[in-house]
């Protein structure tokens, strides 16, 4: 069956899809407009590139000068050369996908992106490869300060193994920072063998409670929820195969860090913002509700303070307090879902702070 469902989505997106105006629904469409910073990057990557681009979320975060930057399932490269241009020329960015078709667009186009960036040499590199067989590749571990996804470990057949291989090649203090969908329960096996459904990156979601499980195995043990936004199908005979499932884009972010516990616990820490990120002078954004104010200090639990303190983030904050003291678990942890289970756009976090 694996082998069955990686044929099909190579066929899906290498030979059905020729452009987004192809997709069947808006699962594979990005449902909020960029940042500014990240316009400023997109309106460099070649028309070509952004017509078969098919992702689902934001993948590009902050403060990516000089960083080493992996992307899982790369498709056409518009993630690629959006963080090409962010990470400047000392910064590397690597793409596989294991679509022929989607990578010669990729690398039609590096000398092109190389000179609108205005680079000596190209800071980027396409590889053919399925992400579930990253050890082909070689690459060597913990030989990448980021990993990105917009909308693809949910076509991989074995995901654990995606999360397991992101966390032994991330250097310590790294971060995969990713997009996708998720379902508000499990996808019948029945509809995980539609081709149309699987390859429109509906029937390979998953279930966000077995997302969670899934990552804290392999090693990530403070999931981060950035932000998501409910999928709407808009395709009749697609809704009534679906019925009775929602369906989500979502945007988490996952720090390999040895300190992290697995809830939010309390030492009496606090940090202050600098405002020295170039993309966000006046708030840092580090997930849903961590918004940090340039001047201001906030309390923070131990978990988010090494999210700071022990990542590219570290030059961005003061520090304050250490971890000698326990107060006991820090206020506002929840256990429910991390997304909105209803058809608004109310968000509810897993995470705690």
């Amino acid at each position: 069956m694996s082998d069955n469902i990686t044929k099909s989505v190579q066929e899906y997106y290498g030979e059905s899809l020729q452009s987004t105006n192809d997709l069947k629904t808006n699962a594979c469409c990005t449902l909020e407009a960029p940042s500014e910073y990240i316009m400023n990057a997109l309106r460099k990557v070649h028309d070509d590139v952004q017509a078969k681009y098919y992702g689902c979320g934001l993948v590009v975060p902050t403060n990516l000068k000089n960083q080493r930057v992996l992307d899982l399932g790369s498709g056409s490269g518009r993630d690629c050369y959006i963080v090409a241009d962010l990470v400047g020329e000392s910064g590397k960015v690597v793409g596989v996908d294991m679509t022929q078709n989607q990578l010669d667009v990729a690398l039609k186009y590096e000398e092109h992106q190389k000179e609108v960036f205005g680079y000596q040499n190209k800071n980027t590199q396409f590889l053919l490869g399925n992400i579930e067989k990253l050890e082909e590749l070689n690459f060597e571990k913990e030989s990448f300060d980021i990993i990105i996804s917009n909308c693809v470990i949910n076509l991989a057949v074995n995901k654990q193994k995606v999360l397991n291989d992101a966390y032994a090649l991330l250097s310590q203090g790294g971060e995969m920072y990713f997009s996708d969908v998720y379902s508000d329960r499990r996808i019948p096996e029945e509809l995980v063998k539609d081709e149309v459904l699987y390859g429109e990156c509906l029937s390979g979601a998953l279930y966000w409670n077995d997302f969670l499980t899934m990552a804290k195995k392999a090693g990530f043990a403070d999931p981060r929820f950035v932000e998501s936004k409910p999928i709407t199908i808009n395709n009749k005979e697609l809704e009534k195969k679906c019925e009775g499932i929602n369906f989500y884009s979502v945007t988490y972010r996952l720090f390999k860090l040895d300190e992290l516990e697995a809830d939010c616990e309390d030492y009496g820490q606090a940090v202050k913002y600098k405002g020295n990120i170039l993309e966000a002078p006046n708030k840092m954004f580090l997930d849903d509700h961590h918004v940090f104010e340039a001047g201001r200090i906030e309390k923070v639990c131990g978990n988010t303070f090494n999210m700071l303190n022990q990542t590219r983030y570290k030059e961005n904050f003061e520090f304050y307090g250490d971890m000698s003291t326990h107060y006991g678990i820090f206020e506002g942890c929840g256990g429910n879902a991390p997304f909105d289970t209803s058809a608004n756009d109310s968000v509810s976090t897993q995470s705690c702070c």
